[in-house]
């Protein structure tokens, strides 16, 4: 069966952070999907918009949003990078396919969930985290959001917001290169999760970021931390 493809039209494309876009389009009403999956956009070239490639990106919006929300963290030279910073403009129209992935929530009723990502990574995680508070799902998350510096930081207001909304949920940005005015935690995700979490073994753990900290922190979690397989959900990007 062939994976389904749709046209959808840009409502949104601006910076948010330090090399960080956030676009929003128009959800297709025979779109729907899981929270935690991805999409592939049909990306050009920009000097030839003949020219097209796949690239994956994870669906920051929750299944009950109007909108379809992603993010994208620039890097030099990069077609997707490029297109995005340099082309894409409300009103365009781009082709995208999917949904596609299973990086979803443990069903188990007794789940207590450790997200861990750095930068763009939190788009799955935001997607996770609203729809479950929308379902009225009670059990504990605890969200690490690992940057370099305050200038990396986005969507602060909104989970927040959240953490003082629902006692289920909580909101642990972090700073590895943090300046004199930085009041919340200080080093690594891996660090503070330590430090919040009495007994890591008992969690579900998520984690997204680039291979090598998704890499890093699947090790960590299977050698240190002895957190058992069925426990660990990762999801690199590049």
């Amino acid at each position: 069966m062939p994976t389904p493809d749709f046209h959808i039209a840009c409502t949104k494309n601006m910076l948010i952070a330090n090399d960080v876009y956030e676009m929003r389009f128009r959800k297709p009403a025979d779109f729907s999907y899981k929270a935690g999956q991805f999409i592939l956009f049909d990306v050009p070239l920009v000097e030839n918009p003949e020219d097209i490639q796949t690239r994956a990106y994870s669906i920051a919006s929750a299944p009950h949003e109007k909108d379809l929300l992603f993010i994208v963290k620039l890097l030099e030279g990069g077609r997707a990078s490029r297109w995005v910073k340099e082309s894409l403009s409300e009103g365009d129209t781009v082709r995208m396919q999917g949904p596609f992935g299973r990086f979803l929530l443990d069903d188990e009723e007794k789940s207590e969930f450790l997200f861990l990502c750095t930068s763009t990574g939190i788009a799955p995680f935001r997607s996770h985290v609203l729809e479950a508070l929308h379902t009225g799902d009670t059990r504990t998350m605890d969200l690490m959001f690992g940057n370099r510096f305050a200038g990396d930081l986005f969507w602060m207001e909104e989970f927040e917001k959240l953490a003082l909304e629902h006692p289920s949920f909580s909101f642990h940005p972090v700073l590895s290169k943090p300046t004199g005015a930085w009041k919340g935690h200080k080093g690594h995700v891996q660090d503070i999760a330590l430090q919040i979490t009495k007994d890591l073994t008992k969690k579900r753990i998520y984690i997204c970021g680039s291979p090598a900290m998704t890499d890093e922190l699947k090790q960590l979690c299977l050698a240190s931390w002895n957190i058992p397989k069925e426990n660990l959900h990762v999801e690199g990007f590049i």
